[in-house]
């Protein structure tokens, strides 16, 4: 018995190196097996259709009615893996947004809200969504409330979690650095990738050295197109004011309290303008609630859209 349980410790010590070892050399591969585990515990498949030049990757899943959900900048569909898991009961779309992620990056096209607004619609028909809920943080949230306004038969409800183009009285920390001419969404190296985690959590989630590594690679590739992406779209310009009275849809805002991209200030002024909307103000949260606060986040957006689904039964 003693040398059955003898050899039996020197075989999981074993494994347990030859992972570790594995883990250590192949953190790409280790990598793309946490990200693919993340994706089957959502009921996610990636998956890819072609719109006009560009390739959009993008993920799918579930049933029942349609939720297209929209990424930020620099960011891709992965980052919707925590709060899709909660969604149970619709049929998920989370694209990666052309020039990002994935999904094809073409140098000589233009990549501002109108020309983004405009695939995203091109993605929706060669799926054939013909009405579904839609839902974008950041620059996903200006690009979701801009097709909203040009798209509003196609759009059930809105949900806009802290949404670039909302002015609020008092300035973000990230408007303050890019005001230093510091703009801490293109880092390029480990220090400035740091400030960025820092800026977008409350609390960074904790990522192994490997996969940091891994991120900080992806975004030093990008960072050139990114810049360009940043160039067309011109953000310190840019406004969701216009758009926001031609939105019909019911909208829910989400905000972080501790949000240092787009502050929370803005919530005001989205109530203000907006025809039909309520709020949730996440506490201890920062710009992406669906990655730092996924199941709280998801709870609130499930509620918003369980009183749609009441709303739209009483009118039977």
């Amino acid at each position: 018995m003693k040398k059955i349980l003898k050899y039996g410790l020197l075989v999981i010590v074993a494994v347990v190196v030859l992972l570790t070892a594995f883990y250590f050399l192949f953190p790409e591969s280790v990598f793309r097996i946490a990200v693919d585990a993340q994706r089957r515990a959502a009921d996610l498949v990636r998956k890819e259709v072609q719109v006009d030049n560009h390739r959009i990757a993008y993920l799918e899943g579930g049933k029942g009615e349609t939720v297209i959900l929209l990424h930020g900048f620099g960011a891709n569909k992965d980052s919707w893996l925590a709060f899709a898991k909660y969604l149970k009961g619709y049929h998920l779309v989370i694209p990666d947004i052309p020039g990002f992620g994935e999904s094809s990056r073409a140098p000589t096209d233009h990549y501002g809200m109108e020309s983004q607004v405009a695939r995203i619609n091109r993605f929706a028909e060669a799926l054939k969504l013909d009405k579904f809920h839609l839902a974008g943080n950041s620059m996903g949230g200006a690009l979701a409330a801009s097709y909203s306004a040009k798209h509003a038969r196609r759009v059930l409800t809105l949900a806009l979690l802290a949404p670039a183009g909302v002015p609020s009285q008092k300035k973000s920390e990230f408007v303050i650095q890019m005001e230093k001419g510091r703009n801490l969404l293109l880092p390029g190296n480990e220090k400035e990738y740091d400030d960025l985690l820092a800026l977008i959590f409350v609390q960074p989630p904790p990522i192994p050295a490997p996969f940091k590594k891994i991120f900080m690679a992806d975004m030093a590739e990008h960072k050139e197109f990114n810049g360009k992406i940043w160039k067309d779209w011109q953000p310190e310009k840019f406004s969701l004011a216009p758009a926001l009275p031609l939105i019909s849809s019911p909208v829910l805002i989400m905000w972080g309290d501790q949000d240092k991209i787009v502050d929370v200030g803005g919530v005001a002024f989205l109530e203000k303008h907006l025809k039909t909307s309520r709020s949730v103000i996440l506490k201890d949260t920062g710009h992406t609630p669906m990655i730092e606060k996924p199941e709280e986040s998801a709870k609130a957006y499930l509620s918003f859209l369980k009183e749609y689904s009441m709303m739209k039964g009483n009118q039977k």
